[in-house]
């Protein structure tokens, strides 16, 4: 493993953001052309379709929940292998488990089509709501194996010490995706399938990327002929579950939110839900982006075994995301209705539920930061229980306790003050684990 790079060089500010500044760029552009999806159909089409995204969104975080684990865990794997200065069988792995990504997409692609129809037809939707849920999953599924190889090249071009040609992919995908929005809805006429097919088209020029830029020895990971050894798809789908559990309870709460808004409103709820979603998410990228940065940099020293640099690395991260935190959830609260009113008018009965709902979300935003960075931090620790222990419990233990008892308190009040009381507790649970584990693994 060659010394001269940024593994080696010291844990400062400056040497932290210059690696996790341009993964931070990425998450947050790729949900600002996420939140572009919505815009263009809400506006385009209405706000029955724009329901259907958020009603179709379960169904495409359980496709890619398994590729998330096995991307985020196998980074962690392979990272700590390259720190152990075993670059070869590290490469070899990494070969292995984009192969493995290839073979579940298209099985979940398959599974998808086969039990589409039968989950719309559960959920008692109109005829109008539900036909757009279909309209817009079924193009949306022809590219589940570029969308999955997209999650994992974006780590891996990270951890290869490639983040700033994974943002330029992602900028590059996100226009494509933005400009076929309207080209497709608004001169095509292919309503609600066309977001779905720019967004695949989008995801996939990451996924093409990736394919050449991995295919050239000269960068620091490459593909190389894989091995089959089935302990490291073990040990990076167990380093990953918290992902994965991540990816499948965010799918459960999101029709659990539905449902309850469908009962206590209707579907103008659920387009409320979905607005306020897409605010959440583009704040959170923050943290995420940031803890995406920073996971091979801990992965790598705790490889190395040099707890002085983990120390360091944690005490300024987390300054950075106290930080960010008070300026999203600042930023949230007082610009809530202008950016409310860029998915749907004043005069719509969806707006004032949206406002209102998103002034008290946005106290979610103090907390969200540290409990993403401590569920990614032990990913990258290599200790999957912890992550995992922390990622189900935010994410669907606090979360569906929450929304079981607070609605039936506060009505619709509960159901928005159910996101900041899970992440409140989350927090609490989060912390215990920091400090119980900082002993061990000294930092």
């Amino acid at each position: 493993m060659e010394k001269n790079n940024v593994y080696a060089k010291p844990v400062t500010l400056k040497n932290i953001l210059k690696f996790a500044v341009p993964t931070i760029a990425m998450t947050v552009f790729m949900s600002f052309y996420t939140m572009v999806d919505g815009l263009f159909v809400s506006n385009l089409i209405g706000t029955h379709a724009l329901s259907a995204i958020n009603l179709t969104a379960p169904v495409i975080q359980a496709v890619t929940a398994v590729s998330t684990m096995l991307a985020t865990g196998g980074s962690a794997v392979i990272m700590k292998k390259m720190g152990e200065n075993r670059c070869g069988e590290a490469r070899e792995d990494f070969t292995f488990l984009i192969l493995v990504n290839v073979l579940v997409g298209m099985i979940m692609c398959g599974a998808g089509y086969l039990a589409m129809d039968r989950i719309f037809a559960g959920m008692n939707l109109s005829p109008d709501v539900a036909a757009y849920c279909v309209e817009y999953l079924s193009p949306y599924l022809l590219f589940t194996v570029p969308i999955l190889l997209m999650n994992n090249f974006t780590l891996y071009m990270i951890a290869s010490e490639k983040a700033s040609l994974s943002l330029t992919c992602s900028v590059a995908g996100g226009i494509l995706n933005m400009a076929l929005d309207y080209v497709l809805i608004a001169g095509f006429h292919m309503g609600i399938s066309g977001a779905a097919v720019a967004t695949g088209l989008g995801y996939s020029v990451t996924a093409a990327a990736g394919m050449f830029v991995f295919s050239q020895k000269k960068n620091l990971l490459h593909f190389k002929k894989p091995v089959l050894r089935l302990r490291v798809l073990a040990e990076a789908a167990a380093n990953g579950c918290s992902e994965m559990a991540a990816a499948l309870v965010t799918g459960i709460v999101t029709m659990m939110f539905n449902w309850t808004m469908l009962r206590y409103v209707g579907e103008e709820g659920v387009a409320a839900v979905t607005i306020i979603m897409y605010v959440l998410m583009f704040a959170s990228s923050l943290y995420t982006g940031y803890s995406y940065g920073v996971a091979p940099m801990i992965s790598f020293y705790y490889g190395e075994k040099n707890q002085g640099k983990l120390k360091t690395l944690a005490r300024v991260s987390l300054k950075v995301i106290a930080v960010i935190s008070v300026l999203t959830a600042a930023a949230s609260f007082f610009l809530t209705e202008p950016l409310v009113s860029v998915f749907t008018r004043p005069d719509n009965p969806v707006f004032d539920l949206a406002v209102t709902g998103n002034r008290v979300c946005t106290m979610a935003l103090l907390f969200i930061g540290f409990n993403i960075f401590a569920s990614g931090m032990f990913t990258a620790l290599s200790n999957g229980i912890v992550s995992a222990v922390l990622a189900f419990s935010r994410s669907f233990v606090f979360m569906m306790a929450a929304m079981m008892i607070l609605p039936r308190i506060l009505g619709v009040s509960g159901i928005w003050l159910a996101t900041p009381a899970a992440e409140i507790m989350a927090l609490a649970l989060s912390a215990f684990m920091f400090f119980r584990y900082q002993k061990k693994y000294g930092y």
